[in-house]
């Protein structure tokens, strides 16, 4: 990490990997097999972040590998069209009921950025509502009230936005139709979308309650606004065509990540037709990329989505997050320490609190103390799970019977230390 921090801030690429809130060092990763990862120190831990949640497969899945080194073969780049493209944006567009056509992008950010340009360029209004705890990507605008390494670094924003880029973004607490319905209320012809992590995954994991996604799909049809899911964590997470599938909403449009790129970084945003064709060079909201539609990524996505169509795969990812989540749930019970654990699909969360947990209020009252206490005896026991209470965990395909079992007994003792800790 010294020699890290010489040539990187932080000695990290992205704020989070820091372990800034936990404490200690980051362990520097030299490689992933199945459900474990192995550091440069030989020690291994199975794994629950899961590269943040693209590794639905696990780690250097053979069929993945061999679909990449066959794309590689072909060359790495070309910046024109190629077929595998059209092939994985085929399949996004089966698989999610809202999707008609797909731009493909590089990262989580591309997409809710392009999406929030082209949803203001087909309603010819300005402001964007998002909800406290809900990341979505370093967007300007998108940075207030933000989760993630957000939240987790105890950042209100960011330096470098002017407050220009930020008052046209409405905020709404998580789960409450009722502030987005008074937002509406004050700016009637304003808001040009409402966006929302269907599940939010960036506060720690966060289930929309009853009615909540079917009161914003409400109220931006009759206000005449878009509906934008981000779904970069839930897409092909916590079902077979996303939380929209799930929950049986359908957005205006979609954003995409993680999972679609199969461990490579790719990402998209996609919709109605007769929205999608306003983005050029069909219409007249630009928007661009070298990298888009990158043939080893579009391989290594398409792969991961044939995989995953197979017959039982997500029931059986489900049986193996539930077992966790109510298994931690147990085991904190016996300890006597309050804990609330929450599961979906594959994402799962849990939180140093009696629960519910329904905004980032809640969340952020969660005992920061006991979180950093286990975190530090998971890690010890070789357990590796994301270095913040404001993030989701993910399990794997190649998460097995035996990986659950050790990780309960980890949890057990890990949370015997955190029962302890009172600050």
């Amino acid at each position: 990490m010294t020699r890290a921090r010489r040539v990187i801030p932080g000695g990290v690429n992205s704020p989070v990997r820091a372990y800034g809130s936990v404490g200690g060092v980051a362990p520097f990763i030299e490689r992933g097999k199945g459900a474990r990862v192995i550091d440069v120190d030989g020690n291994e831990y199975i794994d629950y972040v899961g590269s943040w949640g693209p590794l639905i497969l696990g780690h250097a899945n053979p069929g993945v590998l061999r679909a990449v080194r066959k794309a590689m073969a072909r060359g790495t780049s070309f910046g024109a069209p190629t077929e595998i493209e059209v092939e994985l944006a085929e399949a996004i567009c089966r698989a999610l009921p809202s999707v008609d056509r797909v731009r493909m992008v590089s990262s989580g950010t591309e997409a809710t950025m392009s999406a929030i340009r082209l949803a203001r360029g087909v309603t010819g209004r300005d402001r964007i509502l998002k909800f406290d705890g809900c990341y979505h990507g370093h967007v300007d605008s998108l940075l207030v009230g933000a989760g993630s390494g957000v939240a987790t670094l105890g950042i209100p924003g960011s330096p470098g936005v002017p407050e220009a880029m930020t008052e046209l973004t409405v905020q709404a607490p998580y789960n409450d139709l009722d502030a987005v319905e008074d937002a509406f209320r004050r700016w009637p012809d304003e808001l040009a979308a409402v966006l929302v992590e269907p599940v939010a995954g960036n506060m720690g994991c966060v289930l929309p309650e009853p009615g909540f996604l079917q009161g914003l799909r409400e109220l931006c049809t009759r206000h005449g606004a878009l509906l934008i899911f981000d779904e970069v964590m839930t897409g092909f997470r916590v079902a077979w065509g996303g939380a929209q599938r799930r929950y049986r909403v359908k957005p205006d449009l979609t954003c995409l990540g993680k999972v679609v790129g199969g461990g490579l970084p790719a990402a998209a945003y996609g919709g109605r037709r007769d929205l999608m064709k306003q983005v050029a060079p069909d219409g007249p909201v630009y928007q661009a990329g070298t990298l888009s539609g990158n043939p080893l990524a579009m391989a290594a996505g398409l792969e991961t989505l044939h995989q995953l169509e197979k017959p039982g795969v997500y029931e059986g990812l489900a049986a193996r997050t539930q077992r966790l989540a109510e298994g931690l749930e147990a085991r904190a019970r016996d300890e006597g320490v309050e804990l609330c654990a929450v599961h979906v699909g594959g994402m799962f969360g849990f939180f140093f609190h009696p629960g519910p947990v329904r905004s980032f209020d809640d969340a952020k009252k969660a005992h920061a103390g006991r979180f950093r206490k286990f975190f530090a005896t998971m890690l010890d026991e070789g357990v590796y799970l994301a270095p913040s209470p404001f993030e989701a965990g993910f399990v794997s395909t190649a998460h097995r019977p035996g990986d659950l079992t050790r990780t309960l007994e980890a949890a057990s003792r890990a949370l015997r230390r955190a029962a302890r800790t009172r600050g």
